[in-house]
Protein backbone atom coordinates (compact mmCIF):
# COMPACT_ATOMS: atom_id res chain seq x y z
CA UNK A 1 0.00 0.00 0.00
CA UNK A 2 1.13 3.40 -0.79
CA UNK A 3 2.23 5.34 2.09
CA UNK A 4 1.24 8.87 1.49
CA UNK A 5 -1.21 9.55 4.13
CA UNK A 6 -2.38 13.70 4.23
CA UNK A 7 -2.78 14.42 7.90
CA UNK A 8 -4.87 17.69 8.74
CA UNK A 9 -6.76 18.82 11.65
CA UNK A 10 -10.10 17.77 12.14
CA UNK A 11 -13.36 19.51 11.25
CA UNK A 12 -16.77 19.29 12.44
CA UNK A 13 -17.78 17.13 9.25
CA UNK A 14 -15.46 14.71 10.28
CA UNK A 15 -16.87 13.81 13.38
CA UNK A 16 -19.06 10.91 12.43
CA UNK A 17 -16.68 9.23 10.57
CA UNK A 18 -14.14 9.72 13.53
CA UNK A 19 -16.56 7.45 15.10
CA UNK A 20 -17.24 5.01 13.28
CA UNK A 21 -13.02 4.65 12.68
CA UNK A 22 -13.04 4.04 16.52
CA UNK A 23 -16.05 1.45 16.99
CA UNK A 24 -14.78 -0.66 13.87
CA UNK A 25 -11.28 -0.59 15.59
CA UNK A 26 -13.05 -2.08 19.09
CA UNK A 27 -10.40 -2.21 21.27
CA UNK A 28 -10.73 1.69 22.58
CA UNK A 29 -13.15 3.01 24.68
CA UNK A 30 -16.27 4.51 22.48
CA UNK A 31 -17.34 7.90 23.57
CA UNK A 32 -20.80 9.89 22.64
CA UNK A 33 -20.64 11.12 19.05
CA UNK A 34 -20.84 14.48 21.04
CA UNK A 35 -17.32 14.18 22.71
CA UNK A 36 -16.10 13.49 18.91
CA UNK A 37 -17.85 16.69 17.60
CA UNK A 38 -16.01 18.74 20.39
CA UNK A 39 -12.76 17.15 19.79
CA UNK A 40 -13.11 18.51 16.20
CA UNK A 41 -14.05 22.10 17.20
CA UNK A 42 -12.85 22.82 20.73
CA UNK A 43 -9.60 20.50 20.38
CA UNK A 44 -8.92 20.36 16.77
CA UNK A 45 -5.54 22.00 17.10
CA UNK A 46 -4.62 19.10 18.77
CA UNK A 47 -6.04 16.48 17.06
CA UNK A 48 -5.44 15.05 13.61
CA UNK A 49 -6.67 13.08 11.02
CA UNK A 50 -4.93 10.72 8.36
CA UNK A 51 -6.81 10.64 4.78
CA UNK A 52 -5.82 7.84 2.36
CA UNK A 53 -8.38 7.73 -0.75
CA UNK A 54 -10.43 10.24 0.60
CA UNK A 55 -11.34 8.26 3.77
CA UNK A 56 -10.08 8.78 7.25
CA UNK A 57 -7.88 5.77 8.16
CA UNK A 58 -6.32 7.23 11.17
CA UNK A 59 -7.36 9.61 14.11
CA UNK A 60 -5.13 11.06 17.63
CA UNK A 61 -6.59 13.15 19.57
CA UNK A 62 -5.11 15.08 22.50
CA UNK A 63 -4.50 18.44 24.18
CA UNK A 64 -2.50 20.26 26.28
CA UNK A 65 -2.80 19.80 30.34
CA UNK A 66 -4.61 23.05 31.05
CA UNK A 67 -2.29 23.23 34.43
CA UNK A 68 0.86 22.27 32.47
CA UNK A 69 1.24 23.84 29.10
CA UNK A 70 4.19 22.25 28.49
CA UNK A 71 2.68 18.58 28.26
CA UNK A 72 0.52 17.23 25.22
CA UNK A 73 -1.69 14.72 26.26
CA UNK A 74 -2.59 12.31 23.69
CA UNK A 75 -5.96 10.49 24.48
CA UNK A 76 -7.21 8.42 22.09
CA UNK A 77 -5.38 6.88 19.09
CA UNK A 78 -7.31 4.58 16.37
CA UNK A 79 -5.71 3.40 12.61
CA UNK A 80 -7.80 1.31 10.85
CA UNK A 81 -6.73 -2.02 10.12
CA UNK A 82 -6.00 -1.92 6.81
CA UNK A 83 -3.37 0.82 7.02
CA UNK A 84 -1.29 -0.49 9.82
CA UNK A 85 1.91 -1.33 10.46
CA UNK A 86 3.07 1.53 8.22
CA UNK A 87 4.01 3.40 11.60
CA UNK A 88 1.06 6.07 10.64
CA UNK A 89 0.10 6.47 14.98
CA UNK A 90 3.99 7.58 15.03
CA UNK A 91 3.42 10.24 12.43
CA UNK A 92 0.29 11.54 13.63
CA UNK A 93 1.08 12.06 17.09
CA UNK A 94 4.80 13.76 15.65
CA UNK A 95 2.73 15.69 13.29
CA UNK A 96 0.38 17.04 16.31
CA UNK A 97 3.68 17.49 18.52
CA UNK A 98 5.44 19.29 15.80
CA UNK A 99 2.39 21.77 14.88
CA UNK A 100 1.70 22.44 18.54
CA UNK A 101 5.53 22.68 19.79
CA UNK A 102 6.20 25.89 18.65
CA UNK A 103 3.26 28.55 20.07
CA UNK A 104 3.72 25.70 23.22
CA UNK A 105 7.23 25.31 24.04
CA UNK A 106 5.88 21.25 24.94
CA UNK A 107 8.57 19.02 26.85
CA UNK A 108 6.68 16.36 27.39
CA UNK A 109 4.00 13.51 25.73
CA UNK A 110 1.67 11.46 27.94
CA UNK A 111 -0.81 9.17 27.80
CA UNK A 112 -2.57 6.41 29.23
CA UNK A 113 -2.40 2.51 27.45
CA UNK A 114 -3.87 -0.46 28.73
CA UNK A 115 -1.72 -3.34 29.63
CA UNK A 116 -3.08 -5.40 26.70
CA UNK A 117 -2.53 -2.51 23.94
CA UNK A 118 0.92 -4.09 23.27
CA UNK A 119 0.81 -2.06 19.96
CA UNK A 120 0.49 1.51 21.41
CA UNK A 121 2.72 0.38 23.74
CA UNK A 122 5.18 -0.15 20.82
CA UNK A 123 4.10 3.44 19.64
CA UNK A 124 5.35 5.07 22.32
CA UNK A 125 8.44 3.54 23.03
CA UNK A 126 9.39 4.60 19.27
CA UNK A 127 8.37 7.69 19.73
CA UNK A 128 10.59 8.14 23.37
CA UNK A 129 13.87 6.69 20.36
CA UNK A 130 12.93 8.73 17.72
CA UNK A 131 12.88 12.32 20.13
CA UNK A 132 15.96 10.82 22.10
CA UNK A 133 14.55 11.14 25.21
CA UNK A 134 13.48 8.68 28.14
CA UNK A 135 10.40 7.03 29.14
CA UNK A 136 8.28 6.31 32.27
CA UNK A 137 5.54 3.97 33.24
CA UNK A 138 2.84 3.83 36.06
CA UNK A 139 -0.36 3.33 36.80
CA UNK A 140 -2.26 6.22 37.00
CA UNK A 141 -5.69 4.65 36.88
CA UNK A 142 -6.49 0.99 38.72
CA UNK A 143 -9.27 -1.34 37.83
CA UNK A 144 -10.90 -0.34 40.81
CA UNK A 145 -11.18 3.27 39.53
CA UNK A 146 -13.99 2.41 37.10
CA UNK A 147 -17.43 1.20 37.24
CA UNK A 148 -17.24 -1.90 34.68
CA UNK A 149 -14.53 -4.43 33.93
CA UNK A 150 -11.89 -2.09 32.30
CA UNK A 151 -8.42 -2.27 32.37
CA UNK A 152 -5.91 -0.30 34.63
CA UNK A 153 -4.38 2.41 32.72
CA UNK A 154 -0.86 3.04 32.73
CA UNK A 155 0.49 6.30 31.91
CA UNK A 156 3.95 6.79 29.71
CA UNK A 157 5.46 9.90 30.61
CA UNK A 158 7.71 10.97 27.45
CA UNK A 159 10.63 13.70 27.99
CA UNK A 160 11.54 16.04 28.63
CA UNK A 161 12.06 16.88 24.77
CA UNK A 162 14.81 19.18 24.05
CA UNK A 163 13.62 21.65 21.47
Amino acid sequence: MNSSFLLRKPDKNDSKEIFQLIKSVGTLDLNSQYLYLLQTTHFQNTCSVAIYNEKIVGFVSGYIIPDDKETLFIWQVAISNEVRGQNLAMKIILDIFNKNNTSNNIKYILSTVSPSNKASQRVFEKIAIKLNTKIENKTLFSIDDFFDAHEEEIQYLIGPINN
